[in-house]
């Protein structure tokens, strides 16, 4: 007899649940959105009923973040999943500790992706392009390794924007928020067991804004 089918309702509906809206956003829902959207008393029975999925071998979870639930054997979710506009992929960025950056952004781009319509509209793309994600930095951001994060093209930013950021002469390039403090910058990752960097604010240059993810499914 299959996993699936000793399954009680609540499960069965816990886990058509986590389907459909990892199929609508493009990521996992949280405990909480499980609770609200089937109604379910508190987070508590939700959480009792993802621990019995993932014992039986129908789901895993990832502790360290909110939103780490997904259905094994789940048929990811294409990039195109609808008609929508094309960016240039201009290389990798790192989460993590910055090191030299491995594409040079100012060369023609190699490779064009397509932006789903309900990620943004293609007249919302000037000035976007695409980095791919390496690192966990910005996990409790919701932005893992493999991911794709859409940037607007800027050289400022506000107090807490998700940027990436050039580091003068250590050529090196990375995904964080962006404190100005003085005359420093704090470059903060979204990782509680990470520590931030400082960096003299006239050495750091930033080559864009977070403006969306689309997430690898793998």
């Amino acid at each position: 007899m299959r996993s699936s089918d000793q399954l009680s309702a609540r499960q069965r509906d816990i886990l058509g649940f986590i389907e459909e809206f990892t199929q609508e956003h493009g990521y996992p829902p949280s405990i909480r959105e499980i609770q609200d959207g089937l109604h379910i008393s508190s987070t508590s029975v939700v959480a009792y009923n993802l621990r019995a999925l993932e014992s039986k071998g129908l789901i895993d979870r990832d502790g360290r973040v909110s939103r780490g639930i997904k259905i094994k054997n789940m048929t990811p979710i294409p990039l195109s999943r609808a008609q929508g506009g094309r960016v240039p992929l201009l290389g990798v960025i790192t989460a993590g500790q910055p090191l030299p950056n491995p594409e040079d952004t100012s060369t023609t781009a190699v490779e064009m992706i397509e932006v789903p319509v309900d990620v943004a509209p293609p007249e919302k793309l000037q000035n976007v392009y695409a980095l791919k994600v390496r690192g966990h930095s910005m996990i409790d951001a919701l932005i893992d390794d493999g991911d794709i994060v859409l940037m607007r093209y800027q050289e400022t930013a506000d107090n807490g924007q998700m940027v990436a950021v050039r580091i003068e002469d250590d050529n090196a390039v990375t995904l964080k928020r962006f404190y100005r403090e003085g005359d420093k910058v704090r470059l903060q990752p979204a990782n509680i067991t990470m520590e931030p960097i400082y960096v003299d604010a006239a050495r750091v240059h930033v080559q864009g804004r977070v403006v969306g993810v689309l997430r690898s499914m793998w």
